[in-house]
């Protein structure tokens, strides 16, 4: 579908599309209530909520009032519509900000002062510098003779350096005051989300020019939400505005993430409902019986002799609605509470902030992060993630000849440049021009650079360093200076870099013989092949192979002159494909297939991107914790391998494997699947030191043809080095890992990365030199990759545990008061009447029993430094040690051991006549405030002021309430508390209680601690003691297995990997889950490189 956008129309386009008036909100006054509603009774819990306050307005079955129910529901309800109201005002806000901002718009020939949403398409809007676009405009003028303007763009694509954008060749020269009179259409794609392209035409009417086709792309648009910077002004017209902008098609609500623990929690949800179906279906059954036969018996029972239909039913719905509080009906609120704690404590550790960029972490996403300390592959980028980003011109071979050492060696480059060398001085102009560079000359006199890529802009300052200086850029003219004189080349057309072609190039000509050059630059695969027939290219290949393997970036650099009538027909063609609308960027490509052979390759350059501080470490730390790590990168094989070898990613030599996996054709990469398949499956070396590696033409093979045996490769390796793949790919080898049940935290820097990240479990963005794009995209965002340690051993760990016991103790209470109501049932005739009272249970499940384990936030189990220093901990959260069906079942024998206590004591103490009901009940109650007071203390590892104040100040306040309750007539608990605090047996009932119950946990605990004390008890044991404990052991889980059918290829099944695994947590469910699946950018040679060139291979001899 096409749009037509006619300029300075004014009422064409009313009608056809929208105006500008921005709207992110979800709601509306009128339907905030039915939309709230209905998305939170979307939810099973909050459906079978409803439905038991609703079966408590039947008067005849509810045991309780049912404000018992309705209140903690109303509460719970009100407080998540609250936020999601105060969510929505605020974005109500911020649209009512950018729609009311008053913009400059060509209406009826007149500039005049409007505000932005009454902006339509078609319409000119002016802007000044420092101005916020309001909508998507194509350029037609600026203050700058070469028709020039900056933006910045890190609103929309979070990178921070200035792009340049210009207008249509068509609009050049056009008067200043004729702007606004401007009159044509422009032929553009329906709007659309990527930020990166615009595919559209422009014909202007006469008189201005006569109807021809201009092409315009993404560089003759400024985007909305950009800003207009050092430029004076400029204009352009509007083709896309309100939600349809890019921007505003980019906006949504990301696709929430379940957690782990999330999914356990409901399957054990979901276990609790049906114990509890059980449950109400033999008390209803029960109390049918009883009351037929003994109730009609008794003389004080009021039973009619015949009842209505439904009567059998009376008594399982009583027993249901009491029932009901066994799934907590708080448990949904207080696990969000506590996950926006955790997110806070990510943004507020001062330990994981970057110092030197001064950018802190931040939590996106507040819902996963207990997922932080279950990740088992970390898929990682390299450049910028890995190393620093920032690259530094090292080496180069131009001709044969190898400039530059260890020694350092920069001084024959010099002389070389200075001896006006042909072949140096065509390298080094290459260098210097082929690129997409804008010089900016400073107040000081000096050169800028403006770079989008850190490769080009290392280019262009080594080659000013070597005296070829890109000094300006004036419309289409070149000015480079050169040993004191100036020589000019007209830029005649660019040749973009993409990630299919691998290469860019420009066509220039030199204004001093009119001679056209084509320059290129790009990957060795890229040049190379396409050199001229005749030139030996044996040397090169070598150099880029000898390059890569001391980690170094390479491209190769070549030229070839054009006839004239070579260039004039191609740009006929190159023009032709550049206007359509239709697959232009295949079409473009093709075209330039045409120019670019026939190269004369000149050299090689080598790039150095040093590793960040902390990245071996970091890979060596997180391995023992268990977490596999895969490196996914579009650079060389060799480089990206040089670069694992530095940063403990992978073994040297003779220790470590590297396994290559490579083949252009299916059965080439059958027979290295296969045989790569088979040494996976015999290897006894540790998981670092056994590493496949693949490449992106064979990885897409394999995964279209060998998916199933590759899935096996994948779930059989710990590590694996996957080079020259694209951004597709990256998301594809993540959803392959998360198709085998693996926790995936994905981690890069680059705008490539972001499939990656949003389609792993984890997403993690740094905040790099190529800008925010990832960072924005993840759920986390960190300053480097070292704080990634922290982020899991620290805060994923962390949230982990205590995620663990509050959502398993929530469970507890709820099943302690559910257990005594069925045992009081026994001695109530079976008839579904509740010990409690309303107000009671209300106050039990909100008040008395919440706060005190709302504080375990701030529990830890072992010191920051004790986690950091012993990673291997994280097993048991990764192996889910701390929540599953057995600790579950732990939970729930011990809310049944001490519902028994309760009862039994209770009973024996104030029943028989001794006291009325509600002495009964508010005895039962007590036991169960003081037992559970001691069990959040005695699972409470580290206590601090604000956890024994929300614990005791608690029991405090629960008799504070009801000793204010007791003193109100109305109440119907008139002077109860104060007659029983003024009994002795009261508190001998107390302490019997929790002398009962809480005795044999207290024994059972010791005797654990004593005699099967796990890792962490000995860590915590160290801790109290003061001593070091120099080694835990192995507590790694056990490999996962791998079902039959997973395996195409004719080899036998595997076996286990390696004997140095020691099962320890073979017990836990997940333990064995089945699958299917500053230097300057010329610090040449002055230091010794940080990459390490002693780890030199050829991996193709593995």
């Amino acid at each position: 579908m096409k749009r037509y956008v006619y300029i300075n129309e004014n009422e064409s386009s009313h009608e056809l599309y929208c105006d500008n008036r921005i709207s992110n909100r979800k709601y509306t006054v009128l339907n905030f209530l039915p939309k709230n509603l209905w998305e939170q009774f979307s939810r099973f819990m909050n459906q079978y909520f409803l439905l038991i306050a609703c079966l408590q307005l039947w008067s005849l079955i509810t045991p309780v009032n049912p404000a018992s129910t309705w209140g903690p529901l109303i509460f719970i309800f009100a407080v998540s519509a609250s936020k999601e109201a105060w969510d929505d005002y605020n974005r109500y806000l911020s649209d009512k900000k950018a729609n009311e901002k008053l913009v400059w718009v060509v209406r009826q020939g007149i500039r005049k002062h409007i505000q932005a949403q009454d902006i339509h398409v078609g319409n000119i809007v002016w802007l000044r510098e420092n101005d916020e676009v309001p909508c998507d405009l194509v350029l037609i003028g600026t203050s700058d003779p070469q028709g020039l303007c900056y933006v910045e763009t890190s609103a929309l694509d979070g990178e921070t350096d200035l792009k340049t954008r210009g207008i249509p060749a068509t609009c050049m020269g056009i008067d200043f005051e004729l702007l606004h009179k401007i009159k044509g259409v422009i032929e553009c794609p329906n709007p659309d989300k990527d930020i990166r392209r615009f595919d559209a035409n422009l014909r202007l009417f006469p008189p201005f020019i006569d109807n021809d086709v201009c092409p315009l792309t993404i560089k003759n648009t400024i985007l909305q939400s950009c800003y207009l910077r050092n430029t004076e002004w400029a204009c352009g017209v509007a083709v896309h505005t309100g939600n349809e902008t890019k921007l505003g098609m980019s906006r949504g609500i990301p696709e929430p993430k379940l957690t782990a623990m999330d999914a356990m929690i409901d399957k054990l949800t979901g276990a609790i409902f049906v114990f509890q179906i059980v449950v109400v279906m033999v008390l209803g059954i029960a109390g049918n019986v009883w009351k037929d036969t003994e109730a009609r018996k008794q003389w004080y029972v009021l039973y009619p002799l015949e009842g209505p239909w439904y009567e059998l039913l009376v008594i399982p719905l009583r027993f249901e609605l009491l029932c009901s509080i066994m799934i907590p009906i708080s448990i949904k609120v207080s696990l969000d509470l506590v996950k926006s704690l955790y997110a806070k404590f990510i943004d507020w550790d001062s330990e994981m902030i970057d110092y030197e960029t001064g950018i802190p972490s931040h939590a996106t996403n507040t819902a996963i992060s207990e997922d932080l300390g279950q990740v088992e592959y970390i898929m990682t980028d390299k450049t910028g993630t890995l190393t620093e980003n920032r690259m530094i011109f090292r080496r180069c071979c131009i001709n044969g000849v190898f400039y530059g050492n260890e020694s350092g060696d920069a001084l024959k480059l010099l002389n070389a440049v200075a001896g006006s060398s042909p072949d140096v001085i065509q390298f080094v102009t290459v260098m210097a021009i082929c690129n997409t560079v804008i010089p900016i000359k400073s107040k000081t006199g000096a050169i800028l650079y403006k770079a989008q890529s850190q490769d080009e802009d290392a280019l262009v300052n080594a080659a000013a360093q070597l005296h070829m200086v890109y000094a300006n850029k004036n419309a289409n003219i070149l000015e480079i200076r050169f040993n004191g004189s100036i020589i000019k080349y007209e830029l005649l057309e660019i040749l973009e870099f993409t990630s299919d072609r691998k290469r860019m190039s420009v066509v220039v000509k030199d204004c001093q013989n009119g001679k056209i050059l084509l320059l290129s630059k790009g990957a060795d695969e890229a040049i190379l092949p396409y050199a001229y027939d005749g030139q030996q290219t044996r040397t090169f290949i070598e150099v880029v192979e000898q390059y890569a393997q001391l980690g170094l970036r390479t491209l190769c650099l070549a030229w070839r002159e054009l006839k004239e009538d070579e260039y004039q027909e191609w740009s006929l063609m190159f023009k032709e494909a550049s206007s359509t609308l239709v697959d232009r960027e295949w079409r473009i490509a093709e075209v330039c297939q045409r120019l670019e052979h026939e190269f004369e390759v000149l050299g090689v350059t080598a790039i150095e991107d040093c590793l960040q501080d902390g990245v071996p470490e970091t890979i060596e730390t997180l391995r023992k914790a268990g977490i596999n790590f895969w490196m996914l990168t579009g650079d060389k094989q060799n480089t990206a391998i040089q670069i694992a070898l530095s940063c403990n990613f992978i073994s040297p030599e003779p220790k470590g494997q590297l396994l290559l996996i490579d083949g252009k054709t299916e059965d080439e990469v059958c027979r290295s699947l296969e045989r790569v398949l088979l040494t996976m499956r015999i290897t006894s070396s540790e998981p670092k030191d056994v590493a496949f590696v693949v490449d992106g033409w064979a990885l897409e093979i394999a995964l279209k043809h060998y998916r199933k045996a590759f899935t096996e490769l994948a779930i059989l390796s710990r590590t694996a080095i996957c080079c020259r793949v694209t951004p597709s790919q990256k998301a594809q080898l993540v959803e392959l890992l998360k198709s085998c049940d693996y926790r995936t935290l994905a981690i890069g820097d680059g705008g490539n990365d972001v499939r990656m990240i949003q389609q792993a479990d984890i997403g993690v963005g740094i905040s790099g030199r190529e800008g925010l794009q990832a960072a924005r995209a993840a759920d986390y965002s960190i300053g480097k990759f070292r704080f990634l340690k922290r982020l899991i051993l620290v805060h994923g760990r962390y949230s982990y545990n205590r995620t663990a016991f509050l959502s398993q103790y929530s469970f507890y209470k709820s099943l302690v008061i559910c257990f005594i109501q069925i045992f009081f049932s026994f001695i109530s005739g079976v008839s579904g009447t509740s010990l409690f009272n309303s107000v009671s249970l209300m106050a039990y499940n909100v008040f008395y029993t919440s706060v005190p384990v709302l504080v375990s936030v701030l529990d830890k189990d072992l010191s920051e430094g004790t986690v950091m220093q012993h990673p291997q901990i994280l097993f048991y959260c990764q192996a889910g040690r701390l929540l599953n069906p057995s600790t579950f079942a732990g939970w729930f024998g011990r809310s049944l051991f001490h519902a028994i206590i309760v009862f039994v004591i209770t009973i024996h103490a104030y029943a028989y006549e001794k006291s009325e009901m509600e002495e009964l009940s508010m005895v039962a109650l007590s036991g169960c405030i003081w037992l559970q007071a001691f069990v959040v203390a005695l699972e409470t590892n580290s206590f601090t002021v604000l956890q024994h104040l929300a614990i005791w100040g608690n029991l405090v306040a629960f008799y504070v309430i009801n000793w204010i309750i007791s003193a109100i007539p109305a109440s119907g608990m008139y002077t109860i508390m104060f007659r029983l605090c003024r009994q002795p047996s009261y508190w001998i009932t107390m302490f019997l209680i929790v002398a009962a119950g809480m005795g044999p946990v207290l024994a059972l605990k010791y005797l654990r601690y004593t005699y099967r004390p796990s890792k962490i008890n000995t860590l915590q044991q160290a801790e109290r003691m003061g001593g070091p404990i120099l080694t835990l052991g192995n507590i790694e889980p056990q490999p996962r297995s791998i079902e039959k059918e997973v395996s195409p290829l004719s080899i036998t099944q595997p076996k286990s990997r390696s004997p140095v695994y020691e099962p320890l947590l073979s017990d836990s469910p997940n333990s064995s889950r089945r699958s299917l699946g500053p230097g300057t950018p010329f610090d040449f040679f002055q230091l010794q490189s940080r990459l390490s060139s002693n780890y030199s291979r050829n991996c193709k001899d593995n």
